[in-house]
Parts: C-alpha cells; structure tokens; sequence
C-alpha cells in the first residue's frame, strides 16, 4: 500500500460561480490537505480523503470573503473543514478516471461525481516519486445548504446554484517504513 500526500505549493483547489448571470466568481481554498491510497503501480481503486479550511477561502474581494464564511454560506466557525472520501476511483480508458465520493460541506453528505485525468508519475531530482491529476466537477450549491441569494431589480439571481470545482493536484508518495 502506498500513501501519496498533496503537496500543497504545487496544487490548486479552485471554484467558479455565475454572478449575477453575466460574469464568474473564481474563488480558491489556500489551506487545504488530503491523501491517496493505492496498491500496486496504478491508481486504480484508490482512497482518496480530502479536506479544506472554509476560513481559508479566497475571491480576491475580503468583504465577498467575509460573507462566504458567514452563515449565510459556509458558516465557517460551526463547520470549519470541507472534507471528501472517495468510495470509488476508476479507470475509464486511458489517463482518466471517475472519482466518486462523498462531499461535506455544512452539515450535509452528498455523493458527488467528478472527472480526474492522470498527469503522469515521475521522479523529481531530489528523489521524491510525485502524480500529478486534474479533477473537474460540478454541484448544485443550494444541496449542501449554501442557499443564500439575492435579485436584482431587473430580477437577474446575484449568485448562481451550479459551482464549478476545479482542481489540479500534485501528491508526493511518502517513503515506505522499515518495519
């Protein structure tokens, strides 16, 4: 069994929403940390466990911030961490895979689908044996309680339901233990 670390100065969890109907939020979790768990030289049939801190998100707007960890969104003082376990990773043909698992934001569990494709694996020059993927998706926000919103007087919704998650991802195996 071999256990891969996300290398955080090497990877990205980042958000897109509509605003306003017209233009996209592009926001980003900076603290963030998780772990594949593999057999053998594939991916195939990994666990997979992810979390983010919510008080680390960023839009590059702090009042926009600020809101997003209120209650109105995250309610990051009550529920701190967005976390995932993965309950399946397969390979659908070639570097790509499906990730299915379970998503917890707030309160609430939901299963969730996203597309990954594989990098690659190499040996960087210090030794270290990295994976890099990229992981797509979408969910409905309003599903995991996220259900602030607004309408413009011309009756445009201020935030939309559907975010786009995207994620590019580098894990750095971890060195076996001698027993």
């Amino acid at each position: 069994m071999a256990t891969w670390n996300i290398d955080p100065t090497h990877s990205e969890i980042q958000f897109k929403v509509r605003h306003l109907v017209i233009s996209t939020v592009t926001g980003y979790f900076r603290s963030f940390n998780g772990t594949v768990k593999s057999d053998g030289e594939g991916f195939e049939g990994a666990d997979i466990s992810f979390e983010a801190d919510i008080d680390s998100i960023d839009t590059n707007n702090s009042d926009r911030d600020t809101h997003l960890k209120s209650d109105d969104f995250f309610n990051a003082e009550k529920f701190p961490k967005m976390k995932f376990e993965s309950t399946s990773f397969k390979n659908t043909g070639g570097d790509d895979y499906e990730l299915t698992g379970n998503l917890t934001i707030r309160d609430v569990t939901k299963e969730v689908t996203l597309e990954v494709t594989h990098g690659g694996t190499v040996d960087d020059p210090y030794g270290q044996t990295k994976a890099g993927f990229e992981i797509n998706g979408t969910i409905n926000r309003k599903e995991f309680n996220l259900k602030w919103n607004a309408v413009t007087e011309a009756g445009n919704v201020v935030v939309g339901d559907n975010v786009k998650l995207h994620m590019n991802v580098q894990v750095v195996e971890n060195e076996p233990v001698e027993a």
